[in-house]
């Protein structure tokens, strides 16, 4: 299991979203195929076929607890993450 396996399913479970390292997230987010586009501390991503912008902020190093969420609702939304998507 690689790094972005395990950060996914650390965030699917939802335990930890306080511990979520800003610069994991947005690897993980770059791996499962977004485009990244920075603003000042404001870190914009998208995807094709993804009605949602993802906005992540660093807190410290971590990235914000509410954002963690929204990813999370992302990718459960779309199926992100899983065999069929690589």
């Amino acid at each position: 299991m690689d790094k972005h396996e395990k950060l996914l399913l650390q965030i699917l479970r939802g335990g930890s979203d306080a511990n979520i390292r800003f610069e994991d997230m947005r690897g993980l987010l770059l791996h499962l195929g977004f485009a990244e586009r920075a603003r000042g501390s404001h870190h914009m991503f998208h995807k094709r076929g993804i009605e949602e912008l993802i906005n992540l902020q660093r807190d410290g190093s971590k990235a914000k607890v509410y954002q963690v969420r929204q990813v999370r609702s992302v990718i459960l939304r779309y199926h992100l993450g899983g065999p069929a998507n690589g």
